[in-house]
């Protein structure tokens, strides 16, 4: 069985259904970009997948023993995370809380293993700096680092690269890709349809039209034609 599975999975608010009926796959190693217009469903997939809300109809599956609280999640940038009045060791230590169960506390290997994250994402030397202080570049990595601290499995990333300069970006997706090298399944949110086409295996498109395959398949699509010639009459 995949690690995750939609089947005819019905998404939205209240009555109103955004999606309808999406069937998709991710397997083990997989990286998943789910692309589409603003307003097409994207990020309530991933709350959906995370179980932050409940669809209006199919499911969700998980295979190869993966649970919900075994998910990294990167989200979006909003001006709560750039306030958060908490040092980088502090938010980086909280992606350890599923792990804690009912302890008060963070054990010694959960603080070996936010030191480990730190170090890997090149942020350990900011471990007592406020989150508030340091640039959105930064950011991104000490909650890439919590996010790894919940997971070895699978990460959720929802527009990793918003509000990043061009080196901070191509930073980013460099970072994101050695994650999936080292055998990380990722799913990302992401308007960046060439970074899209240059670093994932699969292509999840989502809007008036559904596509779901492999990002070669997805160029030679009506879907993925008319969706890269709406981008490039935005970008003209």
């Amino acid at each position: 069985m995949p690690l995750l599975q939609a089947e005819d999975l019905i998404l939205g608010y209240n009555s109103h259904v955004i999606v309808d009926r999406l069937n998709f796959k991710v397997e083990k190693g997989d990286y998943l970009c789910i692309v589409g217009n603003n307003g097409s469903g994207k990020t309530t997939l991933m709350r959906t997948i995370l179980g932050l809300q409940d669809p209006l109809g199919g499911k969700i599956l998980f295979g190869d023993g993966l649970k919900k609280n075994e998910i990294g999640y990167l989200p979006q940038q909003n001006e709560i995370q750039k306030d958060f009045p908490a040092s980088v060791e502090e938010i980086v230590l909280s992606g350890c809380q599923g792990r804690c169960g009912l302890r008060p506390f963070y054990s010694s290997a959960e603080k070996a293993l936010a030191r480990e994250n730190m170090t890997k994402m090149g942020i350990e030397h900011l471990s007592k700096k406020s989150f508030f202080r340091i640039s959105g570049g930064q950011k991104q990595r000490v909650l890439l680092a919590r996010a790894l601290c919940a997971t070895r499995k699978v990460l959720l990333l929802d527009e990793p690269v918003s509000g990043l300069d061009p080196q901070g970006t191509s930073e980013m997706y460099e970072l994101i890709d050695s994650l999936r090298k080292e055998g990380v399944t990722i799913l990302m949110i992401s308007h960046d349809i060439d970074a899209a086409l240059t670093y994932s295996s699969h292509i999840l498109h989502i809007g008036a039209e559904v596509f779901f395959g492999t990002k070669d398949e997805y160029l030679k699509s009506r879907a993925g034609k008319k969706f890269l010639l709406s981008k490039d009459e935005e970008d003209q």
